[in-house]
């Protein structure tokens, strides 16, 4: 009884609204699927336990952040990137460590991905290397939270300025296939994506 009564709380939350702009978070994600996103294509709706597991990533941002200014080191929190035409984005904080600012990024992941987890995942690694760009600043830092544990891990992130200049290249790319209506080719694209992808179904209907 009470379990369908959360269950239909979270569901209820799920609300599809226009997308006019990417997010820095769309750095690592599949073109197609950001595509379909653009166009509010059909998608599959999540169930109310991944909403769940979502949540639960917020709590566990704040968590770490309200820990991180008992600790003096936050400057600023929830930053917005300057304004601009093409992309979004609002780092988690930014840090003084040892004199020195770091862009910070707060993830947290299951057991299985924290226990091989010997550096950045990639999506991840593209985002904090746009956030690095937009607030020119040079290091920042990725810290992992196994969410069955509590266990931590840290890596430093130096700026790519190459990389980070690919990947604003690759959003204007993808700007104009956007407004030709053109639907980006999935070459190259893992295919675990497509397994979690709420796209898939209508990604499937188009050539590849």
């Amino acid at each position: 009884m009470i379990k369908e009564k959360i269950d239909e709380f979270y569901l209820s939350k799920q609300k599809s609204r226009d997308k006019t702009h990417f997010y820095i978070t769309d750095a690592g994600k599949c073109p197609r699927a950001v595509y379909f996103q653009f166009k509010n294509a059909p998608k599959k709706q999540m169930d109310a336990r991944i909403l769940r597991v979502f949540d639960h990533g917020d709590y566990t941002h704040l968590r770490i952040i309200s820990t991180l200014f008992s600790l003096g080191l936050v400057k600023a929190t929830e930053i917005e990137i300057p304004n601009n035409e093409i992309i979004h984005g609002r780092a988690d904080a930014i840090l003084n460590i040892e004199k020195e600012p770091h862009v910070a990024e707060i993830k947290s992941i299951n057991s299985v991905s924290f226990n091989r987890l010997e550096c950045p995942e990639q999506d991840h690694y593209k985002q904090i290397q746009l956030y690095l760009h937009f607030f020119n600043i040079k290091k920042g830092i990725l810290i992992y939270e196994n969410k069955n544990s509590q266990e931590l891990k840290e890596f430093i992130v130096n700026y790519d300025e190459k990389l980070a200049k690919e990947l604003l290249e690759k959003f204007n790319l993808l700007k104009i296939d956007i407004d030709k209506n053109i639907i980006p080719s999935a070459k190259g694209i893992e295919e675990w994506r497509c397994n979690y992808c709420v796209y898939k179904e209508e990604c499937d209907k188009h050539p590849r």
